[in-house]
This record gives structure tokens, sequence and C-alpha cells, in this order.
């Protein structure tokens, strides 16, 4: 695993931007309300100041006619040193557009922390090249802005992990969890979402203790990677804990297990330690995504690695965030996982 350079903690009256690298309905005229509203909690809860970049706002349509924009706007924000922090304000499905408009040497010369999930994960690996350790965890309209209030415990793990340059320790499950997608409609945004009771972790194979470095994202995001400079040399995947979690598309199981099966016919499933995995959204093919990841384990030999399953971050709600590189341990005899290390400086 690559050594990564760990940014700077925030802290109470830092300056975070937010930045539309995919989809641009922020700047819609039907969500800006909730953009708001994310934007709102970001200085109450967490005493922030924060920005739009140039295009943050520019709308949908135009983000995705320019994805040179929405790279410049990333560069923007890491060169300005008055800017602490950058978060994405949603994923979608397309910014792996903006990779040839990178500069991967700005972001390694300015480090700072970097958030978002999704489809966001390309900017994690545009980070990742640059040498930056960045944050899968929440965006702003989805996070941020939830109906009503933030969950507690996003919160707390975004406070633990962001907030503070102590080890982040052990991560402990939700108590719930919820993925109903109420319509955006201002006159909804009143109408909480029901949450349900959480199961909390599941060890699917292996009975020992294990540690490794974090990598990963959204599966499906990730082998879009493939064949670019974004995806890590093979070596890189040496000792670490593979972190995955699937999109609102659900996708089949055939899907799933296909795509494993690449990464054990490319010799990547024989170096790593072990894996964790989200919850799915909906809980859809919670089930047949275990038995599929199992089946393809064990047609490569690694039946007996240790994998943690429905751990909470992703496409659910609440959820932590997890800091690219940092050190991380799953504990199978007592179901728990663990990072081991400070996200920040």
């Amino acid at each position: 695993m690559k050594r990564l350079k760990k940014p700077m903690k925030l802290k109470e009256g830092d300056t975070v931007a937010l930045v539309s690298l995919s989809w641009g309905g922020a700047g819609d005229e039907d969500i800006l309300w909730r953009y708001k509203i994310g934007k709102k909690r970001l200085k109450k809860i967490f005493g922030l100041n924060v920005v739009e970049m140039s295009y943050t706002l520019a709308g949908s349509e135009y983000i995705y006619k320019h994805p040179e924009k929405r790279a410049q706007d990333l560069m923007d924000a890491f060169k300005d040193n008055s800017i602490n922090g950058i978060i994405s304000c949603i994923g979608g499905s397309d910014s792996i557009r903006i990779l040839p408009y990178i500069n991967s040497d700005v972001i390694s010369k300015n480090p700072k922390i970097f958030m978002g999930y999704s489809d966001t994960t390309i900017t994690h690996f545009l980070c990742y090249h640059a040498g930056l350790s960045s944050f899968y965890g929440p965006s702003l309209l989805v996070d941020f802005a939830e109906n009503v209030e933030m969950n507690p415990y996003t919160i707390e793990y975004l406070k633990k992990t962001l907030f503070s340059s102590e080890v982040i320790g052990k991560i402990e499950p939700s108590e719930v969890w919820t993925s109903i997608r109420k319509p955006w409609k201002e006159r909804l945004k009143e109408q909480k979402r029901i949450y349900y009771c959480n199961r909390g972790y599941e060890i699917l194979q292996g009975d020992q203790t294990v540690m490794g470095h974090l990598l990963g994202g959204c599966f499906e995001t990730f082998h879009m990677l493939r064949g670019t400079k974004l995806f890590p040399k093979l070596e890189e995947f040496n000792d670490s804990i593979l972190f995955f979690e699937t999109s609102e598309e659900k996708p089949p199981i055939w899907y799933l297990e296909n795509e494993l099966r690449f990464l054990g016919s490319m010799g990547i499933l024989e170096r790593i330690k072990g894996m964790i995995w989200g919850k799915p959204q909906d809980e859809q093919y919670y089930t047949e995504y275990k038995t599929a990841i199992c089946k393809v384990m064990k047609e490569f030999g690694r039946e007996d690695m240790p994998i943690l399953y429905n751990v909470n971050f992703g496409h659910t709600e609440p959820k932590i965030c997890i800091p690219y590189g940092a050190l991380a341990q799953i504990d199978c005899e007592n179901i728990t996982f663990s990072i081991l290390q400070p996200g920040v400086l």
C-alpha cells in the first residue's frame, strides 16, 4: 500500500468549499433549497465557514456539458490556501470525465480534506494517485441536508474522523438505518424518513483478526477505473482491507460475481487481508450478495479471508467516513471493525 499524506484536521472557523463534480443538481432551482439547508448545517453544527466555487451552482445541464469547469473548481479549491476542506455536493455517474483536466501536482502540493461518496470514488482515486488520503463519507445534498435533522451517528463519526487527531478507534454499528427516498420537494422537507432497526455487523467468513490499509469505494465506480492511470498498481493492494458498497442502481448478482472475479483474475484477492461491505440500499439482494461474495472467494481459494458485512457507509444512512490508506482491523471473534490511526493530523 502506498503511503498517503494525511490532511490537517478541521476546527471551528475553518472554511470548506462545496463542489459539483458529477451531477450538478445542487444549482437547479427546484433543489437549491436543499443545498442551502446543508450549507446552514455545516455552519450551525460544525462551526464551519462555507463557500461555493465558481461553478458549484451552475446547474445540472451546464455541469454535464462542462467537465472541464468541474475540474477547474476542484483545482481552484485545492490551490486556495484559505480553504481547509472540500465536500462533494453529491455523486452522479460521470465524474470520470474530469480526469483529463486534473493536475495531480496541485492536489499533492496542497493536501486538505476531501470528502464524498458514490461516483465521487473517482475523485478519491485522483487524490490517491496524488498521494493524499481522502474520506469516503457524507455528501452535502444527502447527509447534511437530511430532512428535519442530521443523524447523530453521522455527526459523531464526522467529528471523530475530521475534527480530531486522535485514533478513530472502534466503529460501532448504527442502531438504525434507512434507504427510503422521499422526493426532494421543499414542501416535504419536514417529513422525516422512517428508520429501521439495524441488525449489526455480520462476519461472512474467516475466524481471525487481520489488519490492513483501507482502499475501495463504490463497487461499480471502482471498476470504471480499470485501464486508467488511477487504478492502483497490483502491489498497492498488498496487505490492504478493501471496502466496497453498491449504489442505488442495485447491481444484479451476476455483476457482483463477475467484477469480484476480475479482482481474483488480476491477482488482487490473493494480496489483500480482508474486506468490508456496506449495507445494500433498501437491503435489496442483502442475502444474495452475501452468497455471491463467499462463492467467488471460494473460487479463488480465499474462503478463510475475513469479510465483514453490513457496515454503515455508502448508499444508506446514517454513515461513517472512511479515510483512504488508514490502518484498520477486522476482529472476527468479536465481530468488530476498528480504524487504528487518526484520519487527520
